[in-house]
């Protein structure tokens, strides 16, 4: 279930919204500048699906979306064995790159087609911590400082738009606000 929580930066303990409503949600980070939208999704992917699976499965919704300005497309997914160390030890790689506050100069476009991930927007004094679903779509204006949690055990495939020809490009704040916050397993493991 998707879900928003919001905390000071200053006390990342005393949420001051906590939301399942898709509609409070998309006002709420309205106000922030994000735009958050629920499309269809075209239901489960194969563990072999590649990134071209992916992308034909949403042709229409990446047509619109490039039609915008946003030419560069790839598909983030980590799915595999949950019971696997390698794939365990690939997915804490990947995680810990995403778990660090940074920004990009490039408006950044993610929409959920797969298992969930969390967004932490750190945005006038506040974290504004989203956790995605399959269906999601979130927008990000450029330099909003932000990172990413995956979770400790991930599944999950996300389309990314860019702007940019070089695609996802980060800079890292150095800022590690993001350890005093919940994780992914926690926000979720809390219900709604």
């Amino acid at each position: 279930m998707t879900k928003l929580v919001v905390c000071p930066e200053a006390n990342p303990s005393l949420p001051s919204l906590v939301t399942t409503d898709p509609t409070v949600i998309a006002a709420h980070l309205a106000g922030i500048g994000v735009a958050f939208e629920q499309w269809i999704t075209a239901g489960p992917l194969p563990d072999s699906a590649d990134q071209n699976a992916v992308l034909a499965a949403y042709a229409d919704g990446v047509a619109r979306i490039r039609a915008k300005g946003f030419d560069t497309v790839d598909v983030a997914r980590l799915a595999g064995d949950l019971d696997d160390p390698a794939f365990l030890a690939k997915a804490a790689e990947a995680r810990a790159k995403f778990l660090s506050e940074h920004t990009h100069a490039d408006d950044e476009i993610r929409f959920f087609v797969e298992g969930s991930g969390a967004f932490y927007l750190r945005v006038d004094g506040s974290v504004h911590m989203i956790v995605c679903e399959a269906g999601d779509y979130l927008f990000v204006p450029k330099n909003t400082r932000h990172w990413f949690d995956m979770g400790t055990r991930p599944r999950f495939a996300a389309i990314r738009f860019f702007a940019i020809p070089e695609g996802w490009v980060g800079e890292f704040t150095g800022d590690p606000i993001a350890s005093s916050f919940a994780s992914y397993d926690e926000l979720v493991s809390a219900g709604s």
